[in-house]
């Protein structure tokens, strides 16, 4: 069995082992909690005092906690604290992200990557952002260029002009940016702008073995490879860095004698050509050969020859949600542009954030009780209040996209982020909701179907922590068990 690792990302961090860090990613299934379980029940007076035995223990008397509970019917409120003040929410900002999606684009959405044939007979590729396309989908497009009866293409021009803007959040950090969890957004995105390989032990004093999964990847790099393979009674490490120009990948740790391989993936550094060189091996494979390639921003379209959609937005939303997938977010975020007026040089993310904004205030969101500055959450410029998450969970629920927008959200002790925990707690299977995590910020906002008291929604946030986000999210999770045990009284 292979295992994945998240690409290590500082020099400063060049002997720290695995485990120690992928802490800071955001879409992480978190460690399983098990708040202990009880059948005391609580009526609404005794809430706040039992939440208060929770996060006013000692050591985390250096914490800043905001919280708002309300029934989701109405808003009247259960328990407040910092409720209007703003927090880094980490992944809860795709709360909001999918909201505004369902509600500007509609549940049935899909983005369409295509291909014109103009009347010089270059083909034109355009790419329009779909972060579910793979290389499953690139043949399909092969295949129906076959079907035309094209075998031989003199020129194929890549055009990536639909997403205007810097490929990376420019407010992500480093770490980030160099992760598979911060892989870079733009027309193209194939794979999830990712690729990999396999670094497996040799015998004992040898550098580790590199795999490839892809040859053409192989070739665009220069390794630098100063990892060894020890004893079995040692510890195994992988640090992979990627330096400022994007050509060299060095890879230092070890691994054990016999140990089972891992799986190193990296963001790719220039989607359009990632694109291109998987297209080309893919049209190879169908025989249709392909001579010049080219990237260029914008040009005239004729004649759609072939074309592939995403899955519905109904499907992409759940993707972002239960997996906390932050290239999907981001693909959303520049989606919403795509009903507004075309205008030079302005950003779609931006135009997306503009388009985000108006659509929760029209759904009744204070505009005030939030400020965003990209759709994931990665960035640790975003700011949210319990407020807002829990005003776009309950006015959410009074949609028409209610049950999709819903759905999208991970299981308690069942699925996505949520899987392991709250198992054999009486919140198991009743919890429906969105994790978000940063260094020093751990979050959770859902809904709660409880057996006693009415349907709950709910917002927890941490943040300016110096404390195990294992620790912060088992403190939560105390509290979301509180709430299952509301009762009317």
């Amino acid at each position: 069995m292979t295992q994945k690792l998240s690409i290590s990302l500082t020099l400063l961090l060049l002997t720290t082992q695995i485990g120690i860090t992928q802490q800071t990613a955001t879409a992480q299934t978190p460690t399983p909690t098990a708040p202990a379980t009880t059948t005391k029940q609580i009526c609404p007076a005794q809430l706040g005092t039992s939440i208060e035995a929770v996060i006013n223990r000692p050591e985390f008397s250096r914490v800043r906690w905001g919280i708002l509970i309300q029934p989701l019917s109405s808003g009247q409120t259960l328990y407040s604290r910092d409720a209007q003040k703003y927090f880094t929410p980490a992944s809860n900002t795709k709360l909001l992200t999918t909201a505004a999606a369902l509600q500007h684009l509609g549940a049935n959405f899909r983005i369409r990557t295509s291909i014109y044939q103009n009347s010089n007979g270059v083909l034109r590729v355009v790419g329009r952002g779909d972060p579910s396309l793979s290389d499953t989908q690139l043949q399909a497009l092969a295949q129906q260029l076959k079907q035309k009866g094209i075998t031989q293409i003199k020129q194929l021009i890549a055009d990536d002009s639909y997403i205007q803007g810097d490929i990376v959040n420019p407010t992500w950090q480093w770490e980030d940016v160099q992760s598979d969890y911060g892989a870079p957004v733009s027309s193209f995105i194939l794979n999830e702008n990712i690729f990999s390989f396999r670094l497996a032990p040799q015998t004992l004093g040898k550098p580790l073995q590199i795999a490839w999964t892809d040859s053409n990847e192989e070739r665009r790099w220069r390794i630098v490879n100063q990892s060894t393979t020890v004893s079995k009674n040692q510890t195994n490490y992988i640090d992979v860095t990627r330096d400022l120009t994007g050509t060299v990948l060095r890879i230092q740790g070890q691994l054990t004698q016999n140990s089972q391989p891992y799986l190193v993936t990296l963001p790719v550094v220039d989607p359009n050509y990632y694109f291109l060189r998987r297209f080309r091996t893919i049209l190879a494979t169908e025989k249709i050969s392909l001579g010049q390639t080219l990237v260029f921003n914008g040009g005239n379209n004729q004649q759609e020859i072939a074309a592939i959609d995403s899955p519905p937005l109904s499907q992409l939303v759940t993707e972002v949600n239960v997996n906390s997938n932050n290239l999907y977010a981001e693909a959303l975020l520049r989606a919403l542009a795509v009903k507004q007026p075309r205008v030079q040089n302005k950003i779609t993310a931006n135009i997306g954030l503009e388009v985000l904004k108006a659509s929760l205030t029209q759904l009744g969101v204070d505009p005030t009780s939030y400020s965003l500055v990209d759709g994931s959450g990665l960035s640790r410029r975003n700011l949210l209040s319990p407020e807002a998450l829990v005003q776009t969970l309950r006015l959410m629920a009074k949609t028409p996209v209610a049950a999709i927008y819903r759905a999208s959200l991970p299981i308690a002790g069942k699925t996505g982020t949520l899987k392991n925990r709250f198992r054999n707690t009486p919140a198991e299977g009743i919890v429906q909701a969105k994790t978000g995590t940063l260094t020093g910020a751990v979050s959770l906002a859902g809904y709660m179907n409880g057996t006693k008291y009415e349907p709950l929604v709910f917002s927890i946030m941490v943040n300016q922590s110096d404390r195990l986000a294992s620790s912060l999210r088992q403190a939560i999770d105390e509290i979301v068990v509180l709430l299952t045990q509301l009762q009317r009284c």
